[in-house]
């Protein structure tokens, strides 16, 4: 394939190639890669017969028209009819010349022949396809096909196809934006060539010629534009960046999100993000509202700009809680005032519900029990699993605190999508990625298949907003402080899905809040997926599914008073170390050891209580199987401690 003359536009297509976005070259003209056969064979069959009707006989010279073009010069005083092959206009386009005088004829006969030595017709064909001047800023016929009608050239009608063929013969002459009548008059001409020559039949020529003409240029398809201005900052050198995108999808987002801030405040703006969260495929990236400038502020990405998630990052906490052995779904932990070393944080509400079950604690969105288990943690582990989960938080500050369970970290909407791709995939999910070719890729662990699948168990429990349907979406609301962002994330058993909304330069939304704004738009984006809800799996084997009364007795309640651990050693699970690989016999046994804590010791591997009421610190551990563990031990203050192991086996 021969290089074109010039650039052409940068392009992005989505997973079935069609066109999301285009870019107009350096000097503002679009121009479009195209290959012949990505052509109307209508369109290429006028084109031929009308300009070079022995286009495939010649060797770039049509000695017969030059002859008939010259006799009727001489005979009328004037040039009627050039006499030009399509080889010599592609030579008249590669040295910019002009069309009438026989000197500039002469060097593009010269031009052709050259042309017609060094490429195949098909080669001549294509890059006259992709140069023809179609008026204003406009070439080749891709660019003209999308600037008059809206859409590819592989299907035109006959008035389209003729339209096409006239244009370049006089393209700012007969531009039907501007001179409709001149325009209508050359395309009549075609048609009339056409149908005496026999391309067109008479009935097909008569209707083409009453059909209306293109009252302007359309807009150059423009979907997914945020991301499109980011992949190709990310890599200007590549021509065309196939997505993963659906367009279909993408564009009824952006619609919705179009009709849903237009009843709002003037000046607030929103961003939907959605991904397959089994194979990381982002399927729509909606950055705002509406891709201009405007109160709104449009072109600013609202799907990568770090802003506080609310109350989002609560199921990350609750996971790791029951990871660790503090918490189960059913224990008890009491809602009530707190102050620890002076943070005294608030419901939203500013009320207590006293004791109630972690479940409800979080279908609620409590802050008090988020806040005495983020402590437990410890505000550290919490930073380290949103890394883990791929995320990029920004802290104001230097050390995290306590306030990062409840919004005081800076994270955008595709960080929030990527963590809660991983709680829907069952704890480790994939890296989302929008480039088509780019590999699959895991992302770490992000908690157990156990953990993740009760966060999930969980939140589809949280009653859905009116008229949508209940148990199909596990899904979390925030609501920043001061009312700036409001958020919903949730996911089904194939797809997740995040909203944002606030105002795009961080100030206050009086009155918003993320069950009443976000919610009912996170539900409006799941319908518009278009394919029904996903069923979720079932719960692992190993999933303890008990009352609170069943559970081993350190998990019936979480003990705040043990917050920071009472005088004494603290725990440790000495052996074995985390990420150890050890080598047990089938059927054999592992030894736990312990250091500090009270006993009794509560042991579970992959969440599952293996031991109860140990006293000894010495704990053989029988029935593991091979492959990857997560051992805790859990004192009766409720301390914990955990490892992570592989256990191989002696045939491996």
């Amino acid at each position: 394939m021969p290089a074109t003359l010039a650039e052409t536009a940068t392009e992005l297509r989505d997973r079935n190639g069609q066109l999301l976005r285009a870019y107009p070259v350096a000097d503002g003209i679009w121009r479009m890669a195209v290959t012949v056969d990505q052509v109307d064979a209508g369109y290429r069959a006028m084109l031929l017969r009308y300009e070079d009707k022995r286009f495939y006989d010649h060797n770039g010279v049509d000695a017969l028209a030059l002859l008939r073009a010259a006799a009727q010069a001489l005979w009328q005083g004037r040039v009627v009819s050039g006499g030009s092959t399509l080889s010599m206009q592609v030579a008249r386009l590669l040295e910019d010349g002009s069309t009438g005088r026989w000197a500039g004829k002469l060097r593009q006969i010269r031009l052709a022949l050259a042309l017609e030595r060094r490429l195949s017709k098909a080669q001549i064909l294509e890059l006259y396809l992709i140069h023809a001047p179609f008026g204003g800023n406009i070439e080749g016929v891709r660019a003209a096909s999308y600037a008059w009608f809206g859409k590819e050239p592989s299907r035109l009608t006959p008035a389209e196809a003729a339209l096409l063929v006239a244009l370049p013969q006089a393209p700012e002459a007969r531009r039907p934006d501007r001179m409709p009548e001149d325009a209508r008059r050359a395309r009549n001409r075609v048609l009339q060539r056409m149908r005496d020559a026999g391309v067109l039949a008479s009935d097909a020529a008569e209707t083409a010629a009453q059909a209306p003409m293109p009252r302007g240029m359309r807009v150059f398809p423009q979907l997914a534009p945020h991301l499109a201005d980011y992949l190709v900052a990310e890599t200007p050198e590549q021509a065309r960046i196939d997505l993963t995108l659906e367009a279909g999808l993408q564009q009824r987002l952006a619609q919705l999100l179009t009709e849903s801030v237009a009843r709002q405040d003037a000046r607030l703006s929103a961003a939907v993000l959605v991904a397959d969260h089994q194979s990381g495929e982002i399927l729509a990236s909606v950055g705002s509202s509406g891709y201009r400038d405007d109160l709104r502020q449009g072109f600013v990405d609202m799907t990568r700009a770090p802003r506080s998630p609310g109350s989002t990052l609560k199921p990350l906490v609750y996971g790791l809680a029951f990871d660790q052995g503090l918490a189960h779904p059913e224990t008890l932990i009491h809602d009530g005032p707190i102050d620890i070393n002076g943070y005294a944080p608030q419901n939203f509400d500013g009320r207590f519900r006293g004791d109630l079950r972690i479940r409800r604690a979080l279908q609620l969105s409590l802050n008090t029990p988020v806040i005495q288990l983020t402590q437990a943690l410890g505000p550290a582990r919490l930073m380290s699993a949103l890394r883990r989960g791929g995320a990029r938080p920004r802290l104001p500050g230097g050390k995290p605190g306590l306030a990062v369970a409840l919004g005081g970290v800076g994270v955008s909407l595709r960080d929030l999508v990527q963590v809660y791709a991983g709680l829907a995939a069952g704890g480790q999910g994939p890296r989302l990625r929008a480039r088509l070719q780019a590999p699959y890729d895991r992302m770490p662990r992000l908690m157990s298949k156990v953990s993740a699948w009760q966060i999930g168990d969980i939140l589809r429990g949280v009653p859905p907003p009116a008229g949508a349907p209940a148990g199909m979406v596990a899904y979390k609301t925030g609501t920043s402080y001061g009312h700036r962002d409001t958020w919903a994330i949730g996911w089904d058993g194939r797809y997740v899905v995040g909203v944002w909304l606030g105002r795009a330069d961080g100030t206050p939304v009086p009155g918003a809040f993320g069950a009443e704004l976000a919610a009912p738009l996170l539900f409006e984006a799941f319908g518009r997926i278009g394919r029904g809800f996903t069923p979720f799996p079932a719960a692992p084997a190993s999933t303890l599914r008990v009352a609170t009364a069943e559970l081993p007795l350190p998990l019936q309640r979480f003990d705040r008073g043990g917050i920071g651990g009472p005088p004494g050693e603290r725990l440790q699970l000495a052996f074995p170390p985390d990420g150890a690989a050890l080598l047990l016999a089938e059927g054999g046994q592992m030894t736990l050891r312990i250091k500090g804590g009270e006993a009794p010791f509560l042991v579970l591997a992959n969440q599952t209580p293996v031991v109860t009421g140990a006293r000894r610190r010495s704990i053989d551990l029988p029935g593991l199987e091979r492959g990857f563990s997560t051992l805790v031990v859990v004192d009766r203050n409720g301390r914990s401690d955990q490892a992570r192991v592989r256990i191989t086996r002696p045939d491996e």
